[in-house]
This record gives C-alpha cells, structure tokens and sequence, in this order.
C-alpha cells in the first residue's frame, strides 16, 4: 500500500471522515454558483459581485450557474441534490421561504436538503411605472385601479417572488384589482415594464435604478418602513396612503445540507469579510441595498420566520404556483 492511501486509512481510524479531510483541503477546484434565475436580475447582479470577491478570497473560480424557471425551484432543486462538498453554492432570496406554501409537491424540502451560510444584503423594492402611464402616485394607482377593476396589468420575476409578493400585500391591503404577469426572471420582467406592456411593478432598487436615472420609469413609492437613502424624495408605500403596509427583500447564500460545518463556516467567514469591503458596500448601498451579514444560525433563524410570515399571506391571497 503506498504511504499516502497507508496515511488516510490512518487519519481514519483515528476519527477522522471523508468529509472532514476533504474539508481540510478546500477549495481546490472551480466552485459552482448557482443563480435560480434568468440573467440580468438582482440575484444575478449580486451573485456576480459576490462571486468575483470569493474567487479572489479563495483563489479558485466561481462560476455563476443562472438556472431560471419555476419561480427558482428548478435551480434550488439542483442545488438541494448537489454533492454536500462545498463545490455548489445557491444564492437564495424570498422564493426560498415561499415556495413551500406555494408549491404542492416540492421537489425539495427547503429546511432539511439546504443549509444556510450567510444573508448577503436587504433592500426595499420599488413600486414603479413605465413612463407612459399617466399615474403618478400611490393614491392615482389605487384610484385608477378601483375605477378600471383588472384593466391594469402587473409585472413579477415570478410567483412567490420579490417582485410578486409584495404587490398581492399591496392588493389584499387596498382591495384592488390588477392581472399579474409573471415572467422568468426580473430582466424580461424590466424590458416589458419599461416598454409599457405591463405596468405597474414591484421590483429591487438594484436593478430599477438605471432606469430612473434615465427617465425610462417612474417610482412610486418604496416597500420599507423606512425611505430609502437611495430614493430620499421617494415616499413609502405607508405614507403613500398604505397605512402599516411592509415589504424587505433580501438575498443570501445557502448550500446543500450535510456540507461540512468547517466548509460553511469558512464561507461565511470569507463572506463577513467581503461584506466589509468598501468596493462591495459602495456598489451595494449605491444601488439601494444594504449589505448585511448574518452567520448560518442567525440566517437560518430568518429564513424559518420569512417561511412563517409570508406562506400566512399567500394562505389568505389564495396563490399556488402555476
């Protein structure tokens, strides 16, 4: 037997797994980072930041996999059946804690086939209208939409999405009547919302921006609480004549479960500290989200309470994924 098998047959009678030397030795080859949407959206605008930054901090490539459909069940499913090696990362948003109330037969189970790393960043998302549209405000939206009961037609990257979810919040609080239409991905979803084909939509700050500059579309109003520092002029959706009306986005990253703990320690450690960066923290902040970390216990306890919050919302809306 040669020494090096003679030295790992010994490392493993002494306690040691598979995994856990594999872990020892990690990364040595490209990493896998799967986006469960199109291209051209939020998820995948922060993937690529993200992932550019792990590949300096880790020295290996991180390849962004955009794997869209099915409100990101598709992509979630590969990677929830992926090798538990560290090699496949996912990047994960408000579909992850939606799906299970809107999809019957998930082909995963969200809390037991995946592992949290780490949040990412939140945001608030924007309540926008093409240019064309003759509305203005809040309060126009809800008018014209009581006047004109499902004449308007609304844009989403999805069912269950960021972009969906918060406007069934909007619908179920006011009592107005709109059609969705929900596209594959935010991109598409953007092309048709500024083009006048669908309108209004919710969507993230991150991807909406360039086109307020550009006079291409007109915010509304934003999600949070809070004004964003982003669009300080823009109203809430609360003040706008939306009383108690609350919506945050928010991306992170996850991994197969049964990855080894040293693995997604390491990840989230390299994560905190790419979060501190001041390139990352400007293009983030200076696009309307608000880098922020949170470690694998602390990220898993907020994805359980999103999966809590929000499947009561698309109980009470009657939604179920197509």
């Amino acid at each position: 037997m040669s020494r090096p098998a003679s030295l790992f047959f010994v490392l493993i009678a002494l306690g040691f797994s598979a995994p856990d030397l594999a872990a020892q030795n990690y990364p040595n080859k490209p990493i896998r980072f799967i986006v469960p949407f199109a291209p051209g959206g939020t998820n995948d605008i922060i993937a690529r930041l993200i992932a550019a930054k792990l590949h300096e901090a880790l020295r290996q490539p991180v390849v962004v996999d955009n794997r869209g459909g099915a409100g990101g069940v598709i992509g979630t499913e590969l990677a929830a059946k992926s090798s538990p090696d560290g090699y496949t990362l996912l990047m994960a948003n408000l579909n992850l804690a939606t799906n299970p109330a809107l999809v019957k037969k998930l082909p995963y189970d969200t809390l037991k086939d995946l592992s949290a790393v780490s949040l990412l960043a939140t945001s608030p998302t924007v309540l926008a209208t093409s240019t064309s549209l003759s509305i203005k405000s809040v309060g126009e939206l809800i008018a014209y939409a009581q006047a004109n009961p499902g004449k308007l037609t609304y844009g989403s990257s999805g069912i269950g999405t960021t972009t969906h979810i918060p406007m069934e919040l909007l619908i179920s609080m006011t009592g107005i009547k709109m059609v969705p239409v929900h596209y594959k991905g935010g991109g598409p979803m953007l092309i048709d919302l500024i083009a006048g084909r669908v309108s209004p939509a919710f969507t993230t700050i991150l991807s909406v921006m360039p086109h307020l500059k550009a006079r291409r579309l007109r915010a509304l109003a934003v999600s949070t609480p809070k004004r964003s520092s982003a669009l300080p002029d823009i109203p809430t959706v609360a003040e706008a004549g939306v009383p108690g009306y609350e919506f945050t986005g928010w991306w992170g990253i996850v991994v197969p479960a049964r990855t080894p703990r040293s693995i997604v320690a390491n990840l989230s450690a390299q994560l905190g500290k790419i979060l501190t960066l001041n390139d990352v923290r400007e293009r983030l902040i200076g696009q309307g989200a608000d880098p922020e970390h949170a470690g694998p216990e602390q990220f898993s306890s907020y994805i359980r309470a999103e999966m809590t919050k929000w499947s009561k919302v698309i109980k009470d809306a009657n939604i179920r994924a197509e």
